[in-house]
């Protein structure tokens, strides 16, 4: 086979064929009972990782550990408990002694005029979206620069990076603040051979979104969009197995929108 060579003449290894490969990567996600961190799970179950996932609803993680076999495991609780959160990072200590990846997902929406909102409203939504994602990062970093080759992948939103007319001031503003802690962490960690990154989708299908059932919902996608239709929850398997694995090795403090072009409009 021929040589390869970059512009500076040295030579560039050709891909690998396992690039993609999760096996033997040990993996926690949160908010994992249904909707996209269900997906995310299964995903990176089906690439080879052990997973463990963690949310509230302990029978739903049962199923979910029930349907990719015994390389998933569960641990039920409530994300915004310091408690839970130390003993997740426990848990995988013992298990494995470090996190390759950590899917930062567990999230809500408020809804409604920011007015018209209690502050016990708002802050349930930054409680969970921001600060037990900040807190989870903090307790799992250890954990994060034993592995070596880390990936931490942060789910934002396009609203994180675009402004919405939509009436939830909480969840955007913790969306955007998840974008800037990205790229932050990224600055901190890279010499720690830890990649931050983050996934940022517009609307999909989930319990959040009503499953996309709505049909002005999915025509105001339709025509907000390049692609002019809807997404599919498996549209996201492809993006999020990129920043999970070694095919995105050179790729840090990035915001990967997959929105059908929206912020691009």
């Amino acid at each position: 086979m021929a040589d390869q060579r970059g512009s500076t003449g040295d030579a560039v290894a050709a891909p690998s064929s396992d690039v993609w490969s999760l096996k033997d990567r040990v993996a926690l996600v949160t908010g994992a009972s249904t909707g996209l961190g269900r997906q995310f799970a299964a995903t990176l179950a089906q690439a080879g990782a052990q997973v463990m996932v963690t949310a509230r609803r302990g029978d739903q993680l049962a199923e979910l550990c029930d349907a990719t076999g015994p390389g998933t495991t569960f641990l039920a609780g409530d994300l915004t408990d310091p408690q839970h959160r130390q003993a997740l990072v426990d848990q995988l200590y013992e298990q494995h002694g470090r996190i390759d990846i950590l899917v930062n997902n567990a999230g809500r929406c408020d809804d409604g005029p920011l007015e018209d909102e209690t502050l016990k409203e708002l802050i349930s939504v930054i409680d969970l979206n921001l600060i037990a994602t900040l807190d989870l990062c903090r307790l799992a970093a250890p954990l994060l620069f034993a592995s070596g080759t880390a990936s931490v992948i942060n789910v934002a939103s396009v609203y994180g990076l675009v402004s919405s007319s939509a009436p939830m001031a909480a969840y955007n503003a913790s969306k955007g603040a998840l974008v800037h802690l990205t790229r932050h962490l990224a600055a901190q960690w890279g010499g720690r051979g830890v990649r931050v990154n983050a996934l940022a989708p517009s609307y999909f299908p989930t319990d959040l979104t009503g499953n996309l059932t709505d049909p002005g919902l999915r025509t105001a996608i339709a025509e907000r969009t390049f692609l002019g239709r809807a997404p599919t929850l498996a549209e996201l398997d492809g993006p999020l197995l990129f920043l999970a694995s070694r095919a995105s090795s050179y790729v840090t403090g990035h915001i990967l929108a997959v929105d059908g072009g929206w912020t691009a409009a």
